[in-house]
């Protein structure tokens, strides 16, 4: 070999990393399989006898490795934001004279694409390589999905740079993980020849695909990704049009949609929304629709946002498809959270790409309103990875036997009481604790990490719990050893003894953790912390009547109503004493009196990243302080902690003159306020 070992292998992933673009990206190969194989191969030997010569950007990385227990949470250094939705001509069109008017222009020059129908991702690269990629979570907060979406063929693990004036140190790319409609029949056979269960969907299929706590199997599982444009950007401009924005991607070789165009006015709009909707069937991957941008940045910069979404953008959506069957029966699922829905069981028909068997019906008044009964002919609509509903029912077609359906006032799993709140739609099965159909739910909420934080337990382990009956409420945790642990599936001793360990630990805990744990309908994190403070002890928080209840700040009508239900099922109060027995305990004390801590009844609402404390530390510190920390900004806020990346909280904080604190400041607050002495 004529050139070095760090050359040839430098060589190898460069034209691997071509080929993969060729072939993954442009669907345009060079060489053959077999060509491409031995580069490969020839690369991987080389990095076996060099291995102080691997690099996270190999194309050998690609693989995939162990198992993860849980994701972590990424902050998104700015928002993933949703886009407003239009579903006709007239809202398109009044889109397009919001924008001219408040541009003030005669006419815009739109940036237009299809919509994909993945999941949205961010990929962020320091000096071309890839380290770091997330899902979008709630738009600000998502879950850390590197080592998974190294995995997707077509990401690049290194920029390429070379066709750019410069180098980038630092971006964050935004796009779409899908799987194209030839890779998702694939997986449906080889899930079908496994007799695994079937993906209803390619989004669903992609996003269970990303989502693997082991990335192997994400590896094996033909995943694409489409750019859709950047996120932060450090040490470089990007150009001051969209469009030029995805080309600077496109040489970079990231992936970005061939369909695209640059486009003028809402009549050009509509024309292009025509073009996709009659090309949809004939894409490689699904889409629900289109998606207009305002082309140049300066513009949507002036545009703004508006809540959680761009004024400067707008997703047409394609109309649902929509088929007519027959309603063969009616039945009653309990969801995960204890929520009774009625389903419609159907005559079996094609609709949107999939056969429909059941079709949701949502509530008792969506059921009232349409005057389903069982044996009406009704029209089912299915857009995407939608749940299929009925959209109509033909009353010339009901036959003189329909009948109509009553639900039922108890929980047909448990038996347990349903209850529906004044404010809702939905009956609630009240046997939280112990109904089969929650139990799962029920489980992975109690070992949460801010419930009793049982590391080790998550949704796999829960499912072969329960399935194999050897946990039917969260007391049975508490029961289980050593080698029934080490029998089940990916466990082993030393997992087994870890968990066991963990369940152990769960033991100490505070009574709000335990309020929380327990999973009653309204009563969240901050709620319980308010519950425990008030009452001070379990007992006397379980024999509260409403009115009590309504003397804890914040708390009225319906959290109350929520309370004592839950408290009225005897499986639950039996549960919790079996809790209790097993040595789950915590300190109770004489009720504080919290009017003395220094910070008491002040609100606070966190906001971008702080460099000195996460954001659960700073929540600890001003909690013990007596605060309250809420996710809104209001008139009732008092202070408004501003970090790096602040986002709308802060605009908000601003607009209603809420105080506003730097890190500096806050962190001087936090250290006086707990330096001082109660004050009475």
């Amino acid at each position: 070999m004529s050139e070095s070992v760090p050359q040839r292998i430098a060589y190898l992933r460069g034209e691997i990393e071509r080929h993969n673009f060729q072939y993954h990206t442009l669907d345009a190969p060079l060489i053959s399989d077999a060509e491409f194989d031995a580069m490969f191969r020839e690369l991987q030997t080389l990095e076996m006898q060099y291995p102080s010569l691997v690099t996270p950007d190999s194309p050998t990385q690609r693989v995939g490795a162990a198992p993860r227990q849980f994701f972590t949470q990424v902050v998104h250094r700015s928002p993933m934001l949703s886009l407003n939705n239009a579903f006709n001509e007239e809202e398109v069109r009044a889109f397009d004279v919001r924008t001219r008017e408040t541009l003030g222009v005669a006419e815009v020059e739109y940036s237009v694409e299809p919509k994909f129908d993945g999941l949205a991702v961010t990929l962020t690269y320091r000096d071309g390589i890839f380290v770091q990629g997330a899902t979008r979570g709630d738009g600000e907060v998502g879950e850390d999905v590197t080592q998974n979406l190294r995995t997707v063929r077509n990401i690049p693990l290194r920029l390429d740079s070379g066709r750019l004036d410069k180098p980038i140190p630092f971006i964050e790319i935004r796009g779409e993980v899908l799987m194209f409609k030839v890779d998702f029949i694939a997986l449906n056979r080889q899930q079908a020849d496994k007799g695994d269960k079937l993906f209803a969907n390619p989004r669903n299929a992609a996003a269970g695909s990303l989502r693997q706590l082991n990335s192997r199997i994400t590896s094996s599982r033909h995943l694409s990704f489409l750019a859709y444009g950047a996120g932060a950007v450090e040490g470089f401009t990007l150009p001051d049009t969209h469009a030029e924005q995805l080309e600077c991607l496109q040489k970079l070789s990231v992936p970005v949609p061939q369909e695209r165009r640059v486009l003028h006015g809402v009549d050009g709009l509509l024309a292009y929304y025509r073009e996709i909707g009659e090309l949809r069937n004939k894409l490689p991957y699904e889409i629900d629709g289109v998606v207009y941008k305002v082309n140049n940045i300066s513009q949507q910069t002036r545009l703004g946002y508006v809540s959680r979404a761009p004024r400067f953008a707008l997703a047409h959506k394609f109309p649902a498809e929509e088929a007519l069957t027959t309603v063969l029966d009616i039945e009653v699922q309990v969801g995960r959270t204890g929520a009774l829905t009625p389903v419609a069981r159907l005559a079996p028909v094609f609709v949107g790409g999939v056969t429909v068997t059941n079709a949701t019906l949502h509530n008792e008044e969506e059921l009232r309103r349409k005057d389903i009964r069982i044996g009406d002919t009704v029209s089912v609509r299915r857009a995407g990875d939608v749940i299929p509903e009925v959209a109509r029912i033909l009353l010339e077609r009901r036959p003189l036997d329909a009948r109509e359906f009553n639900m039922p006032r108890t929980c047909p799993v448990c038996g347990a009481h349903v209850t529906k709140q004044p404010d809702e739609a939905i009956w609630r099965c009240s046997g939280g604790l112990f109904c089969p159909a929650q139990r799962k739910q029920a489980l992975l909420h109690f070992a949460s990490r801010r419930a009793l934080d049982i590391e080790g337990l998550g949704e796999k382990l829960v499912d072969q719990l329960v399935e194999q009956q050897l946990v039917h409420t969260p007391a049975d945790l508490y029961k289980l050893n050593l080698q029934v642990l080490a029998q089940l599936e990916r466990m082993g001793e030393k997992s087994a003894q870890n968990l066991l360990d963990a369940i152990e630990h769960s033991k100490q805990t505070t009574l709000a953790r335990f309020i929380y744990a327990l999973g009653i309908r309204n009563v969240g994190e901050a709620t319980a912390k308010e519950l425990a403070r008030h009452f001070a002890t379990l007992d006397n928080f379980m024999m509260a009547d409403e009115t009590r209840l309504q003397l804890v700040p914040d708390i009225g009508p319906v959290v109350a109503q929520s309370i004592t239900t839950f408290f009225a099922e005897p499986h639950n109060i039996e549960v919790i004493a079996q809790l209790r027995a097993a040595g789950v305990q915590w300190t109770e004390q004489a009720e504080k009196a919290v009017q003395l801590l220094p910070l008491n009844a002040k609100i606070f609402v966190l906001t971008g990243t702080l460099a000195s404390l996460s954001r659960d530390e700073a929540k600890s510190r001003l909690e013990k302080l007596g605060a309250r920390v809420t996710g809104s900004v209001s008139q009732k806020t008092d202070y408004v902690v501003a970090g790096t990346e602040a986002g709308t909280k802060l605009s908000k904080a601003q607009e209603l003159n809420v105080a506003v604190l730097d890190e500096q400041q806050f962190l001087k607050l936090l250290n006086n306020s707990e330096m001082s002495p109660a004050s009475g």
